[in-house]
């Protein structure tokens, strides 16, 4: 096995997890994540936590919802597991990244509406997500396996505690400010984060970090004017978006097109009342992933990038007894800000061409 894999799974269950003797942990392994799966099935046990393995497959999901003509109800025995569960690690890596592509959108809409249940008991946990390399993922990403597996462990395989210093800077500002505006030629978004909580998406639970890799900081946006071009292409749904366009009025999503995907968005917008509200302001800050795989896990995270998510909010975020944003989708939506570009916080530059005022090559003038 290659050494890269247990070190992967070393890092998921101690720095991400932080897995302790006892633990009830449910472990949802993709078709391709076998040897990541057995790494970490290992580490688990050293530690002496409680493991339940589950199955999860793209095209047996397909499968299901082809064949599913009634009524979708939530699945309480699927509820329970979760329910009890301390920690969920979700090991991705399928063999078709387009396994659901003509999953009917109305079908997927009911589906995800009957697990929204599930999805919040999931969330309640300790969970963390991450990605085991697969040749799948790499064709999708345009690249060589090898490639790709190195492009992989170079984003998972970081000094985090350092990252995690670094990322503070931000969260500081973000935490003290009351107006993030993002600006770039086809860009001019205001959003209120007042009384917002910024997280330090250090790639751990200890930090309110749920995905591996990581390298973010992130918040939940309120009360959103102006429009915004997401140019990064990617695949929701398992159909391909791109150079997506929204104009927000009130809070919400007034109008919307997109140049490839447009009926795909269109479903996700009327999934339901907080799906065309914003549940996340992402800026990325992990330098290790360098390009665009088209893989959310990956791109988000890139430095010289911002994402906006339409849907739920993380609680994180949110004062203690405010409610953000509900919805049964989080789907992100990744813009370049590497040229022409500037985020401003209170009216000042933090961020301008993809550099952070405390990097070098930073110019704080405008233009």
């Amino acid at each position: 096995m290659d050494r890269r894999i247990r070190e992967h799974a070393e890092t998921l269950v101690d720095w991400s997890a932080r897995i302790e003797s006892g633990e009830d942990v449910v472990l949802s392994v993709a078709e391709g994540a076998h040897d990541l799966a057995v790494a970490v099935a290992e580490a688990l046990g050293e530690r002496g936590a409680n493991v339940v393995t589950t199955y999860a497959s793209e095209e047996i999901s397909r499968a299901y919802l082809h064949a599913h003509e009634d009524d979708f109800e939530t699945p309480e025995h699927e509820l329970a597991l979760y329910e009890h569960a301390d920690s969920v690690l979700f090991l991705g890596g399928g063999r078709n990244t387009f396994a659901t592509a003509d999953v009917d959108g109305e079908i997927r809409q009911a589906a995800a509406r009957a697990k929204q249940p599930i999805k919040e008991a999931r969330m309640g946990t300790d969970w963390v997500s991450t990605v085991h390399p697969t040749r799948s993922l790499a064709q999708q990403a345009g690249m060589s396996y090898e490639a790709y597996q190195d492009f992989v462990y170079d984003a998972i395989l970081r000094d985090w505690e350092s990252l995690a210093e670094e990322m503070a800077q931000l969260k500081e500002i973000l935490d003290d400010g009351s107006e993030v505006r993002l600006v770039s030629e086809r860009t001019d978004l205001r959003m209120s984060i007042e009384g917002r909580i910024a997280v330090n998406s250090a790639a751990s639970v200890a930090y309110d970090s749920h995905n591996l890799p990581s390298g973010e900081v992130f918040t939940a946006p309120a009360e959103t004017e102006g429009e915004v071009v997401f140019d990064v292409p990617m695949t929701i749904s398992g159909a391909r978006v791109r150079d997506v366009w929204l104009r927000f009025e009130g809070g919400e999503v007034a109008d919307f097109s997109a140049e490839a995907g447009e009926e795909t968005l269109a479903d996700l917008l009327d999934t339901d009342e907080g799906a065309r509200r914003l549940g996340e302001l992402g800026i990325g800050m992990n330098r290790g992933i360098d390009r665009v795989t088209d893989n959310i896990l990956f791109d988000e995270k890139m430095g010289d990038t911002v994402h906006l998510a339409l849907g739920r909010a993380y609680d994180a975020c949110l004062p203690e007894g405010e409610v953000g944003n509900d919805s049964a989708v989080h789907v992100d939506l990744i813009t370049d800000v590497s040229e022409n570009s500037r985020l401003e916080i209170d009216g000042e530059t933090v961020q301008r061409d993809g550099r952070f005022r405390w990097e070098d090559g930073f110019e704080s003038g405008d233009r």
